[in-house]
C-alpha cells in the first residue's frame, strides 16, 4: 500500500543580509514518518497553495511565530511577534481549503490558532498579562515547562486518545485561543480554562492541539494523535484513488 502524502507548512527565516530560508522542524518530519507517511516541506506560495493540496493526503500546520491580530481586527499587544507575513497568508489558505476539501488537517501550537483565526476565532494576545493563572504556558522550547490538560467527552480528540479523561502535555506558547472559530468545537482545555485544543465536527480529521507532541516522540498521546492523523490520510489518499480510477478511461471501457 502506498504511504499517504503528507505536506507541512514551513516557516521562513529571515537574516538581514542573507537569503530568505524556507524550513520545517525535523521532529514534525521524524512523527510523520514514524506514523507511517512521507513528510514533504511546503514552503509558502499563497497564490499555489490551493493547487498544492491537490497532490497531498493531509496537511501539518506547524507551531512558530504569532497571528498578526490584523487579521482578525485588534490592535497589536506590544508582545505579539508576529511570524512572516508569506507564511501567514499560505497557512491561512492552507487551513481554510483543507477544511473546505475535506483533506485530513492536525494544527499544532500556532497550527489550531491559525485554524482559528481562518475560522473567524480571535486569540488572546498575551496570556501573561491578559489572564490570570498560576500554570506556565510560556516555556522556552529547550525547555518546556509541562501542565495537565482536560480532554472533553464525545470528542475526536478523546477517541484519538482512547477515552483518556486527562493528560500531561509541554507547553511553549504565550498566546491562545479566545472566542472560537465558526463550527469549530473545544476538545481540551487547562486546569485554568485555556483553549488547548479544537476540531471540526463534521470534518473526517480537522484536529488541532495547542502543545507540541511532535516533541513528546516517547509519550503514547502524542504518537496516538500522530497515528490517527496518518490513518485518517490514508483514507482520504485511498478514496481519491478510487474515485479517479473510477474516472479513468480504462475504467469507463470496462464498464461498458
Amino acid at each position: 500500500m502506498t504511504k499517504p502524502l503528507i505536506g507541512i507548512g514551513s516557516d521562513i527565516n529571515v537574516t538581514a543580509g542573507k537569503r530568505d530560508r524556507a524550513f520545517a522542524y525535523t521532529t514534525y518530519v521524524d512523527s510523520i514518518r514514524r506514523a507511517g507517511a512521507v513528510a514533504v516541506v511546503i514552503p509558502p506560495q499563497p497564490e499555489n497553495a490551493r493547487e498544492l493540496v491537490e497532490s497531498l493526503d493531509g496537511i501539518l500546520l506547524a507551531g512558530g511565530d504569532d497571528c498578526d491580530p490584523a487579521v482578525y481586527g485588534e490592535e497589536k499587544h506590544p508582545s505579539v511577534e508576529p511570524m512572516d507575513a508569506r507564511r501567514q497568508e499560505g497557512d491561512l489558505i492552507l487551513a481554510r481549503t483543507a477544511r473546505e476539501r475535506g483533506i485530513p488537517t492536525l494544527g499544532i501550537c500556532l497550527g489550531v490558532q491559525v485554524m482559528n483565526v481562518a475560522a473567524g476565532g480571535t486569540l488572546i494576545q498575551d496570556i501573561d498579562s491578559q489572564m490570570e493563572t498560576e500554570i506556565e504556558h510560556v516555556s522556552e522550547p529547550e525547555d518546556r515547562a509541562r501542565h495537565d490538560v482536560l480532554i472533553e467527552d464525545d470528542t475526536r480528540l478523546a477517541s484519538i486518545l482512547g477515552g483518556t479523561v486527562e493528560i500531561n502535555v509541554n507547553s511553549s506558547h504565550h498566546q491562545a485561543i479566545n472566542r472560537i472559530g465558526e463550527g469549530l468545537r473545544v476538545t481540551a482545555h487547562a486546569p485554568d480554562g485555556i483553549v488547548e485544543g479544537l476540531e471540526d465536527p463534521r470534518h473526517p480529521f480537522y484536529v488541532g492541539v495547542q502543545w507540541h507532541p511532535e516533541d513528546m516522540p516517547r509519550e503514547e498521546s502524542a504518537s496516538k494523535i500522530f497515528r490517527a492523523f496518518v490513518e485518517a490520510a490514508r483514507k482520504y489518499a485511498e478514496s481519491r484513488h478510487a474515485a479517479s480510477t473510477e474516472m479513468s478511461p480504462a475504467a469507463a471501457a470496462q464498464s461498458e
